[in-house]
């Protein structure tokens, strides 16, 4: 399946996997917290991910991970326009993509330089973030969360996290289109309202999504739990079985691979791009 979206003008191409460079501008993220919260470590470190790789550099300023503070709308604007900018006028090969679910934010990063909106909500928790996507017209990533990041982890449950993750995609896609938006990426939402045994059921069989969905799929499995938490360890020792779940990833479809350590990706898609150019 080859797709391409239109970021501002710029045609990204995903007729080979692509990689999503995360950087979070937060004190509190899960694993890189409190690391690039000054926008000269923020810029150096989107160039690092760029020289490594990356072609879309993730920006976030509001930490999703189970129970994290939720912030203010001035605050989250005040972490990442000013980042943003600073990349775009240092990097401006840099296609930059906003992680939040505010639409007002989403707005103003986009007048900042911002290209693609990720909203790990899909549009569901600000009624606002549909219409201005619309209005921007820019690349969107909808994601599946059952909940917010305060209570999604309070026992989920599902029926069939694969049908009901699609049902809830299909949904939102299509309400989207219907208000012009074609450029839509899709992210099953690993560890956001699910199990560990969920994100595996999702992880295995993925390309389902891809397949009905038509649209380009991106995992986001870097360091999570449903890695370290099976083999024992913690985020920081997390780096090889992101490798091997990304590769599944590939092979289930995924056309976006959003990591913390882009070098590991990198060679990931190398080595499975061998693997399949392989007579």
């Amino acid at each position: 399946m080859i797709h391409f979206i239109n970021c501002k003008g710029r045609l990204l191409d995903f007729s080979e996997p692509r990689v999503m460079g995360i950087l979070n501008v937060t004190p509190d993220s899960f694993f890189d917290g409190g690391k690039y919260v000054l926008v000269e470590q923020a810029v150096e470190h989107a160039a690092r991910m760029l020289a490594e790789g990356a072609t879309i550099i993730d920006v976030g300023g509001m930490s999703s991970r189970p129970g994290a503070a939720l912030i203010s709308v001035e605050e989250e604007i005040n972490r990442v326009v000013p980042v943003i900018a600073a990349i775009q006028s240092a990097l401006p090969e840099a296609i930059i993509a906003i992680d939040t679910w505010r639409s007002e934010v989403a707005q103003q990063a986009v007048a900042a330089g911002a290209s693609i909106i990720n909203d790990i909500s899909a549009g569901t928790l600000d009624d606002k973030m549909f219409p201005i996507m619309a209005g921007l017209n820019v690349p969107v990533v909808l994601m599946h969360m059952k909940g917010t990041p305060a209570t999604m982890q309070l026992s989920p449950l599902y029926e069939d996290v694969v049908t009901e993750t699609l049902d809830f995609l299909m949904a939102r896609v299509s309400l989207l289109q219907g208000m012009g938006v074609n450029d839509i990426i899709v992210d099953p939402g690993f560890g956001f309202g699910k199990t560990i045994l969920h994100n595996y059921a999702l992880l295995r069989r993925m390309k389902e999504l891809s397949t009905v969905l038509q649209c380009p799929l991106l995992a986001g499995l870097s360091r999570k739990s449903m890695i370290y938490k099976v083999l024992g360890t913690e985020p920081a020792s997390a780096i090889n079985g992101t490798s091997v779940l990304n590769m599944v990833a590939l092979d289930q479809g995924a056309q976006i691979l959003r990591v913390h350590d882009v070098k590991e990706a990198i060679e990931v898609i190398q080595l499975w791009k061998m693997l399949h150019s392989a007579g």
